[in-house]
């Protein structure tokens, strides 16, 4: 071989030895500032007057995308940080286009907010909704301190907080003051009813906080109203169910108010803690014998399509 091809061939294996060691000590130390290069995700444009509800596969955690009429998204948690799940939310965001982004965090389980930090560095947010019990651990510091940095408005939910909009609101149903201290028991519990389609997001209450909503219900079924907001549970179409289907949430007399048509458990495939345990399905048909469950692990991402008073449920690879 020609001394001259020899010198170049040397160049090329050195240049792509380079090339290799760059692309390793970037999956070894900061995979995150190469998730914005990658492509958005393929998704439907949203109809007009349609309302979404993104219920993303982010392994065992949650994350679930609302996106509003106006092109508003409010991201409600955010995953557990993990590279695949940070990857899946930004790439889901861009696909979204969101006019307006704002982030809502349920409680301070690190498998809420995970992504949070990445998202507010990455992204402009108009808003950060913090949980009412903080904890302190690195995690949710490097959170505060994001958002710090991305001087974002800020705001703790408490019960009786609301957002409305166009031909729908959300409503804040607990936790309803800072006296909790069971740091599952803190989560928000949203109420969501756009075009009279009811849906309840539970975060990761416990089968004690439903009763404790469910008794509070009982003895005056206007209690979780805010103003012209109106909040009946007697049927909810579509219920997000409590911490992953646990065995230690969806009690049977909570779910028997509610009667969901719907049911989607938000839960990574093959997890450790076996979520959705058998007792949470047990209860789930038994409440709503007709109800279908909709599941991350099995299904993928789920997307609720909400318009002209009605509802729809697909896997994303169905649409």
């Amino acid at each position: 071989m020609p001394a001259q091809k020899k010198k170049l061939l040397k160049r090329l294996i050195l240049a792509g030895a380079a090339i290799l060691l760059v692309c390793a000590l970037a999956t070894l130390f900061a995979l995150e500032p190469f998730v914005m290069l990658l492509p958005a995700y393929a998704l439907p444009k949203r109809e007009e007057g349609e309302l979404r509800l993104h219920f993303l596969d982010v392994g065992q955690g949650d994350c679930t995308l609302i996106e509003f009429p106006d092109g508003e998204v409010l991201a409600v948690d955010g995953g557990d940080g993990s590279f695949s799940s940070v990857n899946k939310i930004a790439r889901y965001l861009k696909a979204l286009s969101p006019a307006r982004l704002s982030l809502l965090v349920t409680h301070a389980d690190v498998d809420h907010f995970g992504a949070f930090p990445f998202l507010l560095r990455e992204f402009e947010v108009a808003t950060c909704y913090l949980p009412l019990l903080p904890v302190e651990n690195a995690a949710y510091s490097e959170l505060l301190s994001a958002v710090e940095e991305a001087k974002c408005n800020t705001d703790v939910l408490t019960r009786y907080d609301r957002m409305e909009k166009q031909e729908g609101y959300l409503v804040c149903l607990s936790p309803r003051s800072e006296e909790e201290d069971d740091e599952n028991d803190t989560s928000a519990v949203l109420y969501l009813d756009f075009g009279g389609v009811r849906i309840l997001l539970c975060g990761d209450v416990s089968s004690s906080r439903e009763k404790a909503l469910l008794r509070e219900y009982d003895l005056m079924p206007n209690i979780f109203n805010s103003g012209d907001c109106a909040v009946d549970l007697d049927k909810i179409e579509v219920l997000k169910a409590p911490h992953h289907g646990s065995d230690n949430s969806s009690s049977l007399e909570f779910l028997s108010l509610l009667r969901p048509q719907s049911f989607i458990v938000t839960c990574g495939k093959d997890n450790g803690y076996r979520f959705p345990k058998g007792g949470a399905l047990e209860n789930f048909r038994a409440a709503s014998p007709e109800g279908k469950i909709y599941r991350t692990d099995e299904q993928g991402d789920i997307i609720v399509s909400v318009k002209d008073a009605s509802y729809s449920v697909l896997a994303r690879e169905e649409l």
